[in-house]
């Protein structure tokens, strides 16, 4: 009973059941007793709705009581959100409309403050979401969905699927330039499947943390074919000028540890008899054309920040938007501004 008792303390239990409420009939001599107890953690006890016995539903020849403990486990629901499909955008509809969103707002000027930055940004910020809001379509996620497909596909997939069916019916010659057309859009339809799928997949692996890490892992750690145990095979590296193959799981773990990480050169690399050429100094200009190049290099489809603007539409929309950034960045760079939106 003491070491029962210890445990009930340590673990910050508290009784659910009434301690008044007997449980047990001893089958001789009839007598009530309490022998069941119901414990519950003590920052659960708010959840407890009734804790009690149930005499009438008492099982033939049993000794003891059922006990019924009702819990109020509701759980919030959140509503569903609806989701922009950013990869089944008319972009020429969305650039004109973009377009009379910026025709709207001020020419833009030289930024001299913290608040001319602040409003520009806003203002910005305001025209592209307001163009989202009407032109981006919004999806209904099902169990059948492929959250990487793009109306890019789509479209590839018709071409290709309408070149197959003319390559059938000019099946007869060989030598017809249909079949060659086929041949190139199918095999772009492919190229542009694997490279979305690939990004997709590169994208949804950077977005997971601790510990839905975990689930990515077993993803990547499991096998796809045919369901066997994933092994390292045999790896053959060099000890000096001598060829050796590592076999047990030892020797291929201190293989990889020396090819993945190398031991530290005893030397910073630094020659003192070299004279090196002078650090590239920055022309402190941010021209239109670098934030045009950085605009192309964005990933695409990335997760969506706080303003809820994606990198395609910063890509597709560049030429649009680029000369009002490129005053906005000017400013910053110049006098030192930060924008927090």
């Amino acid at each position: 009973m003491e070491k029962l008792i210890e445990v009930v303390v340590d673990t910050s239990l508290d009784l659910a059941l009434p301690s008044s409420i007997l449980t047990h009939k001893h089958n001789i001599t009839k007598l009530w007793s309490r022998l069941d107890q119901v414990f519950i953690s003590d920052h659960s006890k708010n959840l407890i709705i009734s804790c009690n016995t149930l005499p009438d539903q008492r099982g033939i020849n049993t000794d003891h009581l059922p006990i019924l403990t009702e819990l109020d486990l509701a759980t919030d629901t959140m509503p569903e959100e609806d989701i922009c499909n950013f990869r089944n955008v008319n972009w020429d509809e969305f650039h004109a409309e973009l377009s009379v969103q910026l025709a709207n707002l001020l020419l833009p000027t030289l930024i001299d403050s913290q608040r001319h930055l602040e409003n520009c940004c806003k203002s910005l910020t305001k025209a592209i979401q307001c163009t989202i809001e009407t032109q981006v379509p919004v999806t209904n996620i099902t169990l059948k969905s492929k959250r990487w497909w793009m109306k890019e596909l789509t479209q590839l997939h018709r071409q290709s699927n309408k070149l197959g069916r003319q390559s059938y019916d000019w099946h007869h010659d060989l030598g017809h330039s249909v079949h060659g057309a086929h041949n190139v859009a199918s095999k772009k339809y492919q190229k542009i499947l694997d490279q979305t799928k690939n990004h997709h997949w590169r994208d949804w692996l950077e977005r997971w943390e601790d510990p839905d890490i975990w689930t990515a892992h077993h993803l990547t750690t499991v096998p796809w074919g045919d369901g066997g145990k994933a092994r390292i095979p045999v790896l053959n590296h060099k000890v000096g000028e001598e060829e050796v193959c590592a076999n047990t799981n030892q020797e291929k773990g201190c293989v990889l540890a020396k090819g993945f990480f190398p031991a530290k050169p005893l030397t910073d690399g630094m020659l003192d008899n070299y004279t090196y050429p002078p650090e590239c100094e920055s022309e402190g200009v941010i021209t239109s054309k670098q934030i045009h190049m950085q605009l192309k290099k964005l990933k695409p489809y990335k997760a969506l920040g706080p303003d809820s603007i994606p990198n395609i539409m910063l890509t597709k929309s560049a030429d649009l938007i680029v000369d009002r950034l490129a005053h906005i960045y000017q400013a910053m760079l110049k006098d030192s501004l930060m924008y927090k939106p």
